[in-house]
């Protein structure tokens, strides 16, 4: 999968202060940014502000809150001056982004606690977006970022929401700054990076939309894996992603999870839940390994972890695994795990673990 972050960070900053630049001379500082509270210029600050502020954060990489410093403008600073600011905190935030190491996370509050490189480059960009459009609209410019940079960040950070005719105008539509035909205006909004659950030995990290699509074209999702490539079954979990992502049905925290090995951060598996919990309180998982990380324990690690957060979860009861009765490795498995037999169902035996 191609690398995503500083060079879309780039490309988000260098498009909008080319067409902010054309403004300089107007006032910013009387002008209400779009729907915003803010002046243009305290929303060009804070934008500003919001991309150093990810740049620290993934470069200290802050584990538990923000870091305790923040970006402040001298008194008297122009509006070419925050321009200016801006796109050095647009360079830092690309080089930072660069230059961390692929499992590198730092804290963010929204919604699981912490962002990868990806996650703060999607959210840089998107800061970058919207705020460009607010202070357009406040100033009576005609504004649209590259169609690329939009459809990057919609199943990155914003993976519920489901995908539109068109990028822009569903991107502004789901955070409350414009409207799509057929679908209730919004009011509120939240953007989410991929949860990360850690065990002994591995890090189950959150497949996004987009990183389910690369896997289920063929490629690597942006992880190494033992063995070259994903095994056949993570391929076609992915593509459950890409159709629950396509329905607006995705569910970041009962998806599918990349199971890494922390000693060497190659993928080793993947393991996931096939939808949200049912009404009974029932939810279904299935899992595998590449070949050559199979008979270490990995599967049965992860799925210990996996389940027992999924039963500490309001009104989950049962998780479930069906499996096939010639896969003995795998009925060890989830035997191993807790799981019991309750059932036979065709080929397929199923068991449960409940609270």
């Amino acid at each position: 999968m191609r690398a995503w972050g500083g060079e879309q960070v780039e490309q988000a900053v260098a498009s909008a202060v080319s067409l902010l630049r054309t403004a300089v001379d107007r006032d910013w500082d009387g002008v209400r940014a779009g729907r915003l509270e803010w002046s243009c210029r305290r929303t060009a600050e804070h934008t500003a502000q919001a991309l150093f502020t990810y740049a620290k954060q993934l470069a200290g990489r802050a584990q538990d809150a923000c870091l305790p410093f923040r970006l402040v403008l001298d008194e008297g600073t122009g509006t070419a001056d925050v321009l200016r600011m801006l796109e050095t905190a647009g360079a830092l935030l690309a080089a930072t982004v660069r230059t961390a190491p692929r499992a590198a996370r730092a804290f963010h509050p929204c919604p699981f606690r912490s962002a990868n490189r990806e996650g703060f480059a999607a959210m840089g960009v998107t800061e970058v977006l919207l705020h460009t459009h607010d202070i357009a609209s406040g100033l009576g410019l005609a504004y649209e970022p590259p169609a690329g940079l939009c459809e990057g960040v919609l199943p990155r950070i914003l993976p519920r929401v489901r995908p539109g005719a068109a990028p822009w105008p569903t991107l502004l539509w789901a955070t409350g700054r414009g409207e799509l035909p057929g679908r209730a205006p919004v009011t509120e909004w939240q953007w989410t990076n991929p949860p990360v659950l850690p065990t002994e030995r591995l890090t189950l990290e959150g497949v996004c939309p987009a990183a389910a699509r690369d896997l289920n074209h063929g490629g690597d999702g942006g992880w190494e894996w033992v063995g070259a490539q994903p095994a056949d079954g993570t391929r076609v979990g992915a593509g459950l992603v890409v159709k629950q992502y396509e329905d607006g049905v995705f569910h970041p925290q009962w998806g599918m999870y990349a199971l890494v090995r922390r000693e060497d951060d190659r993928a080793v598996g993947a393991m996931g839940f096939h939808g949200v919990p049912d009404a009974t309180g029932r939810v279904e998982i299935g899992y595998d390994l590449v070949v050559d990380a199979r008979g270490k324990g990995y599967a049965t690690e992860a799925l210990r972890a996996l389940s027992a957060w999924a039963l500490e979860q309001d009104g989950v009861r049962t998780v479930a695994a069906v499996v096939a009765r010639e896969n003995t490795p795998s009925q060890n498995v989830v035997t191993r795990a807790g799981f019991t037999r309750v059932a036979e169902n065709g080929a397929d035996y199923v068991y449960e673990l409940r609270a």
